[in-house]
């Protein structure tokens, strides 16, 4: 509702940002204040004005005009609808609704207003890339859990499923299956922090998205606590310090609703005390927190081949119902708050816990991490020793494709900590080289022991 004293051009721009969110009502003769005044109306007048709104914005509006009658003066009542083709302009511009006020629309808030209008969205984009440039293991492993999921019927072909999925569109490859598959710029930064100011181990994570997920959780399970309750049949019970289903729908949260228009990278800050999740883009279609914390909402997505492609494998719900979800899954722990706010046009989602002193907390067990990587990282384990190149752990792995190696090797092998770069700060460096982390070397020599009795044994 806006109340204006008389009608002109702030009236018409209302009417205008009214029709790019959902929809509202101008009444025309009250002021600011509320304080009915009233105004001479009549049908001519109301012509005259429905004209002015109609010549003034594009694509044309044409809203309902009553007159009223308000502790017995006269008013008149602009009825807008949410308009299904957006954004409208005014005189050129475009607005939206801020508060109880109007504000310009940015060039990047008016493209997605137009690919949203279009049912499409900014992931749909065609690259310049070809499927020959996707990590063909990663396309096939995908379709494998779409097959398991049985949210889809698919085909022997990997590149006719790519089509069916949408993320090849007019026999061009979308940005979506780039950011799935394929190399991109986009990245997951995570920090374990002792205080705002100290951090205690980081990461940053670019591999694909269907691995980055599982690469981010791998990191923030080492990063955060974990106790241990044992049952009268001496079973222990791990109780980790936050529900790692919360987590991981918060983390996947993130990655389908990114602007990666945007090159900030999504961040994940965890203290000892509470989990901070940070994600460029704002809530889309005039969402707020509130709405997403009391459930009376309809989701939007930002995204939408990528939230198709994790519908289908099952990672998440099509409908919106992930906060829903987060809020049953933490009623099992009462010690973890869940609180969302925005922040500069980013969407902020924070957890916060406190530990109470009677509970013994300790640390998970990083030391035995031979469990913690795959075959391809202990196979690369193996052929390191001291300070080794790209090029030549290509050679030493018989490994064509500089994109299979990083993906499926390197990438694994830092997030679990066995192998680390010699220039962190510097990852695309030419000068970059790999060695071997304490913990690497000790895996190293475990596996060589374990390969070692294998032979003395046959």
């Amino acid at each position: 509702m806006e109340f204006k004293a008389t009608f002109g051009k702030e009236a018409v721009e209302t009417v205008a940002a009214f029709s790019n969110a959902v929809g509202g009502t101008v009444l025309i003769g009250v002021d600011k204040n509320g304080i009915v005044k009233g105004i001479p109306v009549s049908e001519e007048i109301i012509k005259e004005w429905v004209n002015t709104i109609k010549q003034a914005t594009q694509p044309q509006i044409f809203p309902d005009i009553s007159i009223l009658e308000l502790e017995g003066r006269q008013v008149a009542a602009i009825k807008v609808q949410e308009y299904p083709r957006k954004p409208v302009s005014c005189k050129g511009k475009y607005y939206k609704r801020l508060g109880a006020s109007n504000h310009l629309i940015t060039t990047d808030e008016i493209v997605e207003m137009q690919l949203y209008s279009l049912n499409s969205s900014f992931d749909s984009y065609p690259v310049q890339q070809t499927v020959s440039d996707l990590d063909e293991g990663l396309v096939e492993k995908f379709f494998s859990h779409l097959g398991n999921a049985g949210r889809i019927t698919l085909n022997e072909d990997p590149q006719v499923n790519l089509k069916k999925t949408g993320l090849i569109r007019d026999d061009q490859l979308t940005f979506a299956a780039l950011l799935l598959f394929g190399e991109h710029h986009t990245g997951i930064r995570i920090g374990r922090f002792k205080t705002s100011d100290i951090i205690i181990d980081d990461i940053l994570i670019k591999s694909p998205l269907v691995v980055a997920v599982d690469e981010a959780m791998t990191f923030i399970k080492k990063s955060i606590s974990i106790r241990y309750d044992i049952t009268g049949e001496l079973r222990r019970t791990e109780i980790w310090q936050y529900p790692l289903p919360v987590l991981r729908e918060l983390l996947m949260n993130a990655v389908i609703h990114k602007d990666y228009r945007d090159p900030t990278d999504i961040m994940i800050k965890i203290f000892d005390n509470h989990i901070q999740f940070t994600n460029p883009g704002a809530l889309m279609g005039g969402l707020k927190p509130v709405d997403l914390m009391s459930g009376n909402y309809t989701a939007i997505h930002r995204n939408k081949l990528l939230a198709e492609a994790f519908y289908l494998r099952g990672d998440i719900e099509k409908f919106g119902t992930g906060f829903f979800r987060i809020q049953t899954a933490l009623k099992e722990f009462p010690e973890v708050n869940l609180s969302l706010e925005t922040l500069n046009g980013f969407t902020q989602s924070g957890l916060k816990v406190s530990i109470p002193d009677t509970v013994q907390v300790t640390d998970q067990v990083t030391d035995q991490v031979t469990d913690q990587v795959t075959d391809q990282v202990k196979r690369l384990i193996i052929n390191i020793n001291g300070i080794i190149t790209r090029e030549e752990i290509q050679q030493k792995l018989e490994i064509k494709s500089r994109v299979h190696l990083r993906i499926q090797f390197l990438h694994p092998g830092i997030v679990a900590g066995v192998i680390e770069m010699t220039i962190p700060d510097k990852p695309n460096s030419r000068f970059q080289k790999y060695q071997l982390t304490d913990k690497g070397k000790k895996l190293r020599d475990e596996l060589l022991a374990d390969k070692d009795d294998e032979t003395n044994f046959n």
